[in-house]
C-alpha cells in the first residue's frame, strides 16, 4: 500500500485502481471500469433496493448530495427521478466530470452542479427527495448541511442518509482513521457521535422515522459481505468446543437475523455504519 498521502482524491483513486491486490476494494467502492457497468451494478444492488423501499414512490425531483462519481444519481435516474447531482470535486474520475460523462454515455438526464452541501444553490422546497450516501460524516458543518437539505426539501419530503461512520466516544476518532482502508491515501475521512447526527437532523426540522446501525440493514452490506460476517461470527463464538453448539444455533437461518440485530445494538467499533430515513416536518 502507499506510504504517503496523495494531494488529491482523484490521484489516490487512480493509484488504487492500478493495484492488483486492491481490486476487491476497487469493486466494492464502484471505482471499476467501465463506469457505466459499475453504476448499473449499483442500481441492481441490494443496497439500492433497500434505499428504494424507503424512498417516495411518486418520482419527482431528487437531489443527490455529495454525488461523487454519480452511482446514486444514475440509480435514481434509472428509477425515473428528475435528478440533480451536487458534487464539489471537479474530477473526471471521481467528481463532476465523471458524473457528466456517465450521464452522456447512458443518455440519462442528470443535471450536475459543482458546490458544497452547506450552501445549496437551489430554491426553498425545490425537491421531493434528497439522498446522501456516505456524505454526512464528511460535512465541514454538519448542522448547516442538514439545515440546507431541509430548506430545499418540500414539506413532508423524504431525506435518506446512509453509510455514515459513527463514534461512541470522541477519543475513538484516531483509531477509526488509522484503520480506514482509504484514509491513508488522501485523508478526508471523519466520523461523528450518533448524538451529533441525530441532533443535527432533528434540529433541521426532520423526524427520523428509521435509524439503522451496523448489520441491521442491507444499506450497510450485500449478501457476500453478510456471508463473511456469518462465517466470522460462527468462528468467534465457536472458538471453544463448549460454545460450538451456540455458534451453530445463532448462525442458523432461523436465528441469524435476530442475532445480527442484537450484535448491532452492542457494536462499539469505531466507524461502524449508521443510516437515517427522515421526513421533513411541516
Amino acid at each position: 500500500m502507499a506510504t504517503e498521502k496523495f494531494t488529491t482524491w482523484e490521484a489516490a483513486v487512480a493509484w488504487l485502481i492500478q493495484q492488483p491486490d486492491q481490486q476487491a476494494l476497487v469493486k466494492a467502492c464502484y471505482f471499476d471500469a467501465p463506469f457505466e457497468v459499475a453504476a448499473e451494478r449499483y442500481w441492481k444492488s441490494e443496497e439500492w433496493a433497500a434505499v428504494r423501499a424507503y424512498a417516495p414512490k411518486n418520482y419527482g425531483k431528487a437531489l443527490d448530495v455529495g454525488a461523487g462519481r454519480g452511482i446514486a444519481s444514475y440509480a435514481m435516474a434509472r428509477d425515473g427521478w428528475d435528478v440533480t447531482a451536487l458534487e464539489p470535486d471537479p474530477s473526471e474520475l471521481v467528481g463532476v466530470g465523471a458524473i457528466k460523462s456517465l450521464a452522456a454515455k447512458t443518455d440519462l438526464p442528470i443535471k450536475v452542479v459543482k458546490e458544497f452541501g452547506e450552501r445549496l444553490p437551489f430554491a426553498d422546497a425545490e425537491f421531493d427527495f434528497v439522498f446522501a450516501r456516505q456524505v454526512l460524516h464528511h460535512a465541514q458543518d454538519l448542522k448547516q448541511l442538514c439545515r440546507e437539505i431541509s430548506r430545499v426539501l418540500k414539506p413532508n419530503g423524504c431525506f435518506i442518509a446512509i453509510r455514515d461512520h459513527v463514534l461512541h466516544k470522541k477519543s475513538d476518532l484516531g483509531k477509526f482513521l488509522k484503520g480506514h482502508s482509504l484514509h491513508h491515501l488522501y485523508g478526508g475521512e471523519n466520523a461523528y457521535l450518533i448524538s451529533e447526527y441525530t441532533d443535527a437532523i432533528t434540529q433541521a426540522s426532520f423526524q427520523i422515522e428509521h435509524e439503522f446501525r451496523s448489520f441491521q440493514t442491507p444499506l450497510h452490506y450485500d449478501t457476500a459481505a453478510l456471508a463473511d460476517v456469518r462465517k466470522k461470527l460462527k468462528q468467534r463464538v465457536g472458538r471453544n468446543i463448549i460454545m460450538k453448539p451456540l455458534a451453530a444455533a445463532i448462525t442458523s437461518d432461523l436465528l441469524f437475523a435476530p442475532a445480527l440485530k442484537i450484535v448491532s445494538r452492542f457494536d462499539r467499533r469505531p466507524g461502524a455504519s449508521a443510516s437515517f430515513i427522515c421526513r421533513k416536518i411541516g
